[in-house]
């Protein structure tokens, strides 16, 4: 989808994300024209993971310390199992979680990164899905737990596994294309 060269995106990963959870959407919304910037607990590059295995490192554009929320249209989460278990446990990012969701952007989570919306406390009375052994996290946090691809839930948007990526990336360009008509 070409037409979002106005939107700005961040994404916020550290150590352990699932590659292809955060290069494809990465990838994906910088072809349609999106300015997307990474953020990280430092400005050391991050190694992602995909199978167990080690991936390839990327570097962080800026720390999650130093992000200005309303430089951004939209909030984008990858998974991983040790990436959202360690961001978790780091204020800011659960801040501006919760500032993204309340200013009403887009926050999208894939696998494990729905852990990240629980700790923030945005997600009790919405639909959302995630990876199969966090699902009773996300029911205890007070999500309505299904199990698809995809669900959309106003501003929020989740997704269970690197296999929902093509509908994680569909779903994120069509709410940042719905925010980029409003804007105009």
């Amino acid at each position: 989808m070409a037409g979002l060269s106005q939107a700005r995106v961040l994404m916020i990963a550290t150590n352990g994300f699932e590659d292809s959870e955060l290069r494809k959407p990465r990838q994906a919304l910088i072809d349609a024209g999106a300015k997307v910037l990474l953020a990280a607990l430092d400005r050391d590059p991050i190694q992602g993971e995909s199978g167990g295995e080690k991936g390839e490192k990327i570097t962080p554009d800026l720390t999650i310390a130093e992000v200005d929320g309303d430089e951004f249209d939209a909030l984008v989460l990858p998974g991983g199992v040790a990436n959202p278990d360690r961001l978790r446990t780091d204020r800011r990012t659960i801040e501006l979680i919760g500032e993204f969701f309340d200013d009403g952007k887009t926050v999208a989570a894939i696998c494990h990164a729905p852990w990240l919306l629980a700790e923030a406390d945005i997600i009790d009375g919405k639909r959302v899905t995630g990876w199969e052994s966090i699902r009773t996290d996300l029911a205890n946090a007070g999500g309505q737990v299904v199990d698809r691809d995809v669900v959309v839930d106003g501003n929020l948007i989740t997704s269970r596994k690197p296999d929902d990526i093509p509908a994680f990336i569909d779903a994120i360009e069509a709410a940042l294309a719905r925010e980029m008509e409003l804007a105009d």
